[in-house]
């Protein structure tokens, strides 16, 4: 009867040390990570492009101009000749030779402004045009002065509130040109003043 008991008392020992065995690191994640955790998306955007810079230009256009934009009667570059561009408002357009689509008598302007869209701040944006002005007064603004945007030449700009940092009254063209950088052909683009052409 002792000898049952014993063997008894031995079967059960084993099989609590068993299942012990069993459930040793219960809860523990033992699976291996074998792909990389992936970082949760942040809601941030790069905006390293966005209004900073000007790789956010609209470099073509439909070659509509604003309302009561009067053409040049005697330009130095009548439409359909060609001149070297002498400006670099975006990449591949310094030396690039335009081929001139419109030539208009106004005032313009280089601003800075901040995208309605949230973009970085825009500094001495080259060039927006007098017509192209919210409530346009008559007479030409001067350096300093505050102006509503209506043009969109980069996102973000119409309707943005915008200080003049230049002002300049001259003949201003609209032009074809091949960018020289990847060879993209820019139509109607808006705008390059005067003095930043050249005879070829």
């Amino acid at each position: 009867m002792i000898r049952k008991r014993v063997l008894f008392a031995s079967i059960i020992i084993a099989m609590i040390f068993s299942l012990g065995a069993c459930f040793d690191g219960v809860g523990e994640d033992t699976t291996q990570q074998d792909e990389p955790v992936q970082p949760e998306w942040s809601g941030q955007t790069d905006l390293s492009n966005s209004g900073g810079n000007h790789t956010e230009m609209e470099h073509s256009s439909s070659g509509e101009v604003p309302v009561g934009l009067e053409e040049a009667v005697n330009p130095t570059y009548p439409v359909d000749s060609t001149a070297t561009i002498q400006a670099d408002h975006m990449p591949g357009m310094d030396g690039a030779i335009a081929t001139i689509s419109g030539a208009f008598d106004t005032t313009a302007y280089s601003v800075s402004y901040t995208p309605v869209n949230g973009g970085e701040a825009v500094e001495n944006h080259k060039w927006v045009i007098h017509e192209e002005l919210e409530k346009t007064q008559a007479f030409p603004y001067a350096e300093g002065d505050a102006v509503m945007l209506d043009a969109e030449h980069m996102t973000g700009m119409k309707g943005a509130s915008a200080a003049v940092d230049s002002a300049e009254q001259t003949t201003v063209y609209m032009i074809n040109f091949e960018d020289t950088k990847i060879g993209e052909e820019i139509t109607n683009h808006q705008w390059v003043t005067e003095s930043e052409l050249t005879v070829e």
